[in-house]
């Protein structure tokens, strides 16, 4: 049938603007959007009519509403377009025929699908759109529209130009799941999504759509990337359901960006938050985080800058993250009808209003459902009947999550794999013994395959009865394959890579024989455990231990008797001490040692490997005395059945005066090592690393007792010796620069320690990435070097950003997190918010004397810093007793010529003089003076201080000849040592009465 065409501009509306109307499924919006684009451009007005073809309203009447538009109605022709209802051709044709063909001049068409249509379509005689490039497909649209098809003008430099052409890919595409086919509805919700996006503010585009399991939320998501992915440059899909996944994924966009960054991903995720963030080689992003439903994990990760972020959730706590919400509730009746009947053409509208309503129309359920009666000779009655109690009289809600009706139906649906492909069952229930969510079937297909069970060795060895598995739960929904396009290695098309519901887990775990339960579970735990790449300490292999930890729970690995798998559970709580998940591991940890000892008893050689590991975690959460109290069970024990030559026996010493650091019992702790050196050193040599780790310690024993030139000197020592052993870039050797550069900077080299300590922070972002424990306390160490260098400028905001990590990284309570409070606090006392200092130091004190025994020298210090807040809030009396406390306390603590007390005796002679006791504070200024210069040197910043501190006594005391010759010495011996532009000398010069601050010294 031929149409007959008229231009555009024939409206007969008068000389305005042309108008075009639009009339597109919504499926088919990208198309819209570049078609008005390009319309708009040359001056027309476009009307976009989305066009929704409700079920209970007559085709023709849609039609004839759609007439009642200004101007030409332009349709994008596509299967979406007629299958909305769902109508059947017939209804279209008869419809097209009344309606369209007597008007064919108001309509012209442009086909963007290479399907089947209704044969009445013809009238529209539709122009073909598909298999071509955008200038070719524009040449053709304004063909069809009589509009003349001149090139427009190139836009100018940086004007935003319009949405991309629908047929290409944005520039970087990757991790987008495949489209279904089959999504139904959810228009408001698209709707409601884009223009609450498109709305935002630059830096503000974070939107969670949030909704119960198995609502549809990542589907919904990977609509809205594909209805308008086309107005983005870059599009990357991420699994946000874990931190160190979400942190590797997004670092694998660094090359699709072009960013010159190494292979480290630490250094790769900073580039790529950094380019998208300035927007850098591309403004328009869209970044889409699947599964995030702990927000405490990455929200610090979240990128801003002038793209978007989609999150999918159940957690509706992002929103106070600064993202906006949007509920993603069931279907609606309407919804649901029409889903049911395109995945189930066989069913009628009544019939799918039964099934919905049984469902309770949600989408998971419907889409397993309405498949697999799709293929059944069942009807909707008898299913319902079924459901009702027919085949499992057990009909209860497994979660709060989960309609009544789930249980049941999923009987129903394992009953119909089963008669077919019955290796499908054994591979489902395989997968619940890994976490729910993405399941690494690599694995099972990467194990040894010797001594498997029957069942599972023919699944796993041959590679046609594993796809046609596989195969199968892809046909009923109940897995689903990452994409091809899937971002990382995994290969979805071998199936290395499965997504399985958590609800779909938890039902298929609960229905299990408990035959195959057993044999099912050691299957994958030997999977898991031939996947220990078993170096917890190699950087590189974090993200396979990242793979590993997840599924330890569901495989139940702490009951198996094997070896391996027991040797796995080790190394997970070594990675874990490493990566600073010590929560998690603390918990791992004592549930480990208390099964092991039912299993084992309590004196198997597990138990002591196990402790040695659990006292770790213990020791770094700042749990000091359970750490200590396994570990001095550990050493009797040992001692007794073993002796004193015993490896494992040195090694839980090792832990044991780590333990004696915590509690403050410093002495002892060096006695300790200084055994334990010579002890390691006679039995495996000066080069083993055992032996230098009991180096490290001794050194760390002496900085801990104020012994800087002695520490010094062995952590140099120890920094040779583990380059030379373990290379440069070791986490044990960057850890031995740290511990170096922190003695510079106590002895007064504070330009050698900032040099040393900056690339030092450099290589350990490369390395362990920006967020490890021991990366932070890097750049703690460098803040305090900068500080000390006088760089206030650089310094602040680093003690911000540290103390800031470290509270999300491992809480408030950690040692390291009030560590860096204290030196937070300290640095704002002086430079910043004296009210948010106080309340940071009162709140670090309260947490130390709630922690620690009384009489600790962190408790002591703490209270000397407090002091001197209270002093410059004008609280002498109270700050002055604070203080004479502190230094009391602290002698007791570590002796009188401690820097610690002598620190503090500086800052009490300070408050002595504020409240009018001069004499007492000229005295005590001289005595420290004195014990600095005797444990320190008469150069040492310490002692320097005491000096011009002294000199300001002696001024109080009327005593001028004394206090000018005292200052000018002390002004010369700081010129010399800091220089005359220094800080501290001009401070000095001025007549600044300086003070000491304490810093606790953690590891």
């Amino acid at each position: 049938m031929s149409a007959i065409r008229r231009p555009v501009g024939a409206t007969g509306k008068g000389t305005g603007k042309s108008t075009v109307t639009i009339s597109f499924a919504g499926f088919n919006r990208a198309w819209a959007a570049w078609i008005g684009d390009r319309l708009e451009r040359r001056g027309l007005r476009v009307v976009y009519a989305r066009w929704d073809s409700r079920a209970d309203v007559p085709l023709t009447d849609l039609l004839g509403d759609l007439m009642l538009t200004e101007g030409r109605i332009l349709v994008i022709v596509s299967e979406w377009y007629f299958q909305l209802g769902p109508r059947t051709h017939e209804e279209w044709n008869a419809a097209l025929r009344q309606v369209v063909a007597p008007e064919a001049a108001r309509f012209a068409a442009v086909s963007v699908t290479t399907a089947s249509l209704p044969t009445a379509t013809t009238v529209l005689a539709a122009t073909q759109l598909t298999n071509m490039g955008a200038d070719e497909a524009e040449r053709r649209l304004l063909d069809r529209l009589d509009l003349p098809t001149d090139p427009l003008p190139e836009l100018p430099t940086g004007e935003r130009r319009g949405p991309r052409f629908p047929a290409s890919m944005p520039e970087v595409w990757g991790g987008v799941p495949r489209r279904n086919t089959r999504f139904t509805g959810r228009e408001p919700l698209l709707n409601d999504a884009y223009h609450l996006l498109q709305g935002a503010e630059p830096g503000a585009g974070v939107l969670t759509m949030h909704g119960m399991s198995g609502v549809g939320k990542t589907q919904l998501a990977a609509e809205y990337v594909y209805r308008f992915g086309s107005e983005y440059d870059v599009v990357w899909w991420v699994n946000a359901e874990g931190r160190v996944t979400y942190r590797r994924l997004m670092a694998e966009l660094a090359p699709k960006l072009g960013l010159p960054t190494g292979p480290e991903y630490g250094e790769r995720l900073r580039a790529v938050r950094d380019s998208l963030r300035r927007g850098d080689p591309y403004g328009r992003w869209l970044l889409v985080l699947d599964g995030a439903d702990e927000p405490d994990q990455i929200w610090d990760l979240v990128p801003t800058g002038p793209g978007h972020v989609l999150i999918t959730s159940r957690n509706p706590e992002w929103t106070e993250h600064n993202s906006k919400l949007l509920e993603v509730p069931v279907y609606s009746r309407g919804e649901s009808v029409a889903f049911i009947r395109r995945r189930a053409p066989r069913l009628s509208e009544p019939d799918a209003d039964q099934l919905a309503e049984a469902l309770e129309d949600l989408p998971l359920l419907l889409d397993q459902t309405a498949g697999w009666l799709n293929d059944s000779d069942m009807s909707v009655e008898e299913y319902i009947g079924l459901l009702e109690g027919g085949i499992d009289q057990d009909v209860v809600k497994v979660s709060a999550d989960f309609p009544v009706a789930f249980q049941t139906a999923w009987s129903i649906l394992l009953n119909k794999l089963r008669e077919t492909v019955p290796e499908s069952i054994d591979l489902l229930r395989l997968c619940t013994f890994f976490a729910p969510g993405f399941i690494p079937v690599r694995l099972l297909r990467e194990m040894p395959h010797d001594e498997l069970p029957e069942q599972v060795a023919g699944l796993l060895n041959d590679p046609l009865l594993w796809n046609k598995a596989i195969n199968q739960l892809r046909q009923y929904s109940v897995v689903r394959l990452e994409s091809h396009e899937a971002v990382g290695d995994e290969s979805a098309a071998a199936g290395e890579s499965l997504y399985l519901h958590r609800m779909v887990h938890q039902i298929v775990h609960k229905d299990m024989p408990d035959e195959d339960r057993r044999e099912f579970i050691d299957v994958v735990r030997r999977a898991l455990a031939a996947a220990d790449p078993g170096r917890a300490t190699d950087t590189r292999l974090w993200d396979e231990y990242a793979a590993i930890v997840p599924h330890l729970k569901y495989a139940d690995v702490l009951q198996s008797t094997d070896r391996k798998v027991q040797n796995m559970v080790l190394n997970c709580l070594r990675y874990m001490y490493f990566t600073g998940e010590y929560v998690s591991g603390i918990k791992l940890g004592e549930r480990a040692l208390a099964t092991w000892r039912r299993r084992l008893g309590d004196t198997h050689q597990r138990i002591w490997d196990l402790s040695y590991h659990l006292s770790n975690l213990l020791r770094a959460a700042g749990e000091y005395e359970r750490a200590e109290e396994i570990g001095r069970i550990a050493v009797d024990h040992l001692l007794a059945e073993r002796g004193g030559q015993d490896l494992d026996y040195l090694r839980a010493n090792m832990g044991r005066g780590a333990d004696l650091w915590g509690l403050g019992r410093y002495e002892e702790a060096r006695e300790l090592y200084d055994w334990l050196y010579p002890a390691y050193r006679e039995l495996l040599g000066e080069q083993d690393s055992r032996t230098l780790n009991a180096l490290n310690n001794l050194g760390f024993a002496l900085r801990l007792l104020g012994r800087y030139k002695e520490s010094l000197d062995i952590d140099r020592r120890t920094l040779e010796a583990r380059k030379l052993l373990l290379k440069s870039r070791h986490p044990w050797a960057l850890f031995s620069e740290i511990h170096y550069a922190t003695n510079l900077r106590l002895l007064g080299r504070y330009t050698e320690a900032e040099s040393m300590q900056a690339k030092n922070v450099r290589e350990y972002r490369l390395v362990m990435g920006g967020d490890n424990p021991q990366t932070l306390l890097a750049e703690h160490n460098l803040a305090q070097c900068l500080y000390r260098l006088g760089d206030h400028g650089r310094a602040g905001p680093l003690f911000t950003r540290v103390r800031e990590r470290y509270e999300r990284q491992l809480g408030d309570n950690d040692p390291q997190t009030l560590a860096a409070a204290v030196s937070h606090s300290c640095f704002i006392r002086e430079h910043g918010d004296i009210d948010q200092a106080r309340e940071t130091s009162e709140y670090t004190l309260a947490r130390y004397e709630q922690k620690l025994a009384e009489g600790h020298p962190f408790i002591a210090g703490g209270r000397a810093n407090h002091a001197l807040i209270l002093r410059s809030v004008g609280e002498r009396d109270l700050a002055h007793a604070l203080i004479e406390q502190a230094m009391t306390d602290m002698a007791a603590a570590v002796g009188e010529n401690h820097p610690w007390t002598v620190g503090c005796a500086v800052n009490a002679s300070a408050l002595r003089n504020l409240v009018g006791d001069t004499e007492s504070a000229a005295a005590l200024s001289r005595s420290a003076a004195a014990r600095a210069a005797e444990s320190l040197g008469r150069t040492h910043p310490l002692t320097l201080t005491a000096r011009v501190a002294h000199a300001a006594d002696l001024r109080g005391l009327g005593n001028r000849q004394e206090a000018e010759k005292t200052e000018q010495e002390a002004l010369s011996d700081l010129t010399a040592t800091l220089g005359k532009q220094h800080v501290h000398t001009l401070s000095a010069r001025a007549r600044n009465r300086p003070y000491w601050d304490f810093e606790p010294q953690v590891t």
